[in-house]
């Protein structure tokens, strides 16, 4: 292993321009991570790889993109007067509304000075001898930093699909993470969408509204729920902004984010009709929640035969919805627990395919071999296609922190250390790696939670360490070894508490060929989590190595 003065990043010669931090990343923790770094009196550089603000919501781009949690909860609360006067539209706010908004905030506070477009960073090394980070980016930058925030975002590496040929396709290529940004027609084409998670969900309604032909090729079947998306009620927003600092506090002490009312039975503690009346009303209510039918009863994630009457109500609707029965019999997820891979919000998912030009190929009886020419093939049959639209995903949680090479103490290698899987202590920091915090990182609760309370936690709780720092002249701190590790076994054992495991999802790594499996994030409770970080804190940061 080479040592941190023996690697590359140093031996350029390049003078580096100092500055207090560096943040990565222009997203929603981002741009809020530069606004209250600025309140301390910092110097910040943020890089964003993106032409425009706003991270995932940047690239999200593809038709039907939203967010699946309510507009008046996915928002800043740290500054009231920005949380009354923005006025949101819908229930669930689409992808152009939420980019609108991230601007808005930039624009209000004067963020995009400190904000460089279109720069990747590609190396973060520790230099021990001065107690700085040397940041590298692809446009030939060097700056020294005190601090490094690694703002990157949970889903913003797009993944592609294991089949070979992708090159030799000759009509045009979409991945919903990565879409452009004009307006693309699909009136009269032959499409194919391969992929139905989230995105794949949002974006096939759409796609056969106009397309001559839609094929979409499915690997496993999704639990998709009614998203019943509407125009805000104007006085129900009036009334969630007079009594904001209640509804924040109840999200963040909730399990998910979200508030909900607590659960004080299991699913099998009550009568089958009494729990499919609950299912139902879940299912019907425009105003309902996705996590409603993960919370509704105590067991939903613990015990499987509980688990199986959410699922079977689903399956049930599905069947109801969709007309052509062996149709119908490939939609209905099977094999793994209701709300281990990500549940979907849909708008008239299942319904679309009852139209005439969509089809449903089951790529796991007959599996893709190969993108052609002119297409797609499997195992039994080609297909023709002017356009092909892969909706498969993410590199989650670790994708964009693998893509900069981080080197610690020693030169020690990020992607080094988590070969086996991440590591952390609290998703917040790395032991080896003195004054690198990890925004969302793997082992919080991060996309198990509403993404906006776990950011503006994790954010504030930097600060509030930074400011420590200063204020006690405290040049580093690092997580310790032993606190890394029992928290990463913590992680485990609350994950192996849960039906998460059963599944082989994107929370678990399984969508990538090699990644570790292992639970990647913290499913003890927004709340629980919160208050961890908090004692942390208070105990002088028990786990921190603190230097001078």
């Amino acid at each position: 292993m080479t040592t941190t003065s023996e690697h590359s990043a140093f031996s350029t010669g390049q003078e580096a321009r100092e500055i207090d931090a560096v943040v990565v990343g222009a997203g929603f923790a981002g741009l809020h991570m530069l606004h209250k770094m600025r309140e301390l009196g910092l110097s910040v550089q943020v890089y964003e790889a993106g032409g425009g603000l706003g991270g995932t919501w940047y690239w999200n781009r593809y038709p039907g993109a939203r967010v699946d949690v309510k507009s008046v909860y996915y928002n800043y609360s740290f500054d009231p007067e920005l949380e009354q006067e923005w006025e949101w539209t819908e229930k669930y706010p689409p992808q152009p509304e939420l980019l609108r908004y991230i601007n808005h905030v930039a624009d209000r506070f004067d963020l995009r000075k400190d904000v460089q477009l279109r720069t990747r960073v590609t190396a973060a090394v520790y230099d021990e001898s001065a107690a700085r980070w040397r940041i590298t980016t692809n446009q030939g930058e060097v700056l020294s930093a005190r601090y490094a925030i690694m703002a990157t975002g949970c889903l913003s590496v797009a993944k592609m699909v294991e089949i070979p040929g992708i090159e030799t396709f000759r009509g045009r290529s979409f991945h919903t993470g990565n879409w452009p940004a004009q307006d693309v027609d699909f009136t009269g084409r032959r499409v194919a969408v391969i992929g139905t998670g989230s995105s794949g969900v949002q974006v096939i309604p759409l796609v056969a509204e106009a397309a001559e032909k839609l094929t979409v090729f499915q690997r496993t079947a999704n639990y998709v729920l009614p998203a019943r998306n509407h125009t805000i009620d104007p006085e129900f927003q009036r009334e969630i902004k007079s009594r904001y600092r209640d509804v924040r506090k109840a999200n963040r002490e909730s399990s998910f984010g979200i508030a909900q009312p607590e659960a004080t039975k299991g699913a099998l503690e009550v009568s089958e009709d009494e729990r499919n009346a609950f299912y139902r009303r879940v299912w019907a209510d425009k105003d309902s929640e996705l996590v409603s039918m993960l919370t509704g009863f105590t067991d939903i994630l613990a015990d499987e035969a509980a688990n199986e009457t959410a699922a079977q109500f689903v399956r049930d609707r599905i069947a109801e919805i969709v007309t052509d029965p062996v149709v119908a019999q490939i939609l209905q997820p099977t094999g793994y627990p209701f709300g281990t891979k990500r549940p979907c919000l849909g708008t008239d998912y299942y319904e679309t395919f009852n139209r005439p030009n969509v089809r449903l190929v089951d790529v796991r009886a007959t599996p893709l071999t190969e993108v052609t020419e002119s297409g797609l093939a499997t195992t039994q049959e080609s297909f023709e296609f002017d356009d092909i639209i892969y909706a498969t995903g993410y590199d989650a949680m670790t994708g964009a922190l693998d893509a900069v090479d981080i080197r610690g103490r020693g030169g020690a290698s990020l992607r080094e250390k988590w070969a086996g899987g991440p590591v952390t202590y609290l998703g917040l920091a790395v032991a080896g790696f003195p004054n690198l915090f990890t925004i969302t990182g793997p082992g919080s609760p991060s996309v198990l939670s509403n993404m906006l309370v776990s950011i503006e936690q994790h954010i504030d709780w930097v600060v509030d360490a930074i400011d420590m720092m200063r204020s006690r002249g405290v040049t580093t701190m690092e997580a310790e070894v032993d606190a890394e590790q029992e928290w990463t076994r913590h992680v485990d054992e609350v994950g192996d508490m849960t039906l998460y495991p059963k599944a082989d999802s994107w929370y678990m790594g399984s969508n990538v060929p090699g990644k570790p499996r292992v639970m990647f994030a913290y499913i003890g409770g927004v709340g629980a989590y919160r208050e961890k970080c908090d004692q942390v804190a208070a105990d002088d940061y028990d786990g921190f190595t603190l230097t001078q």
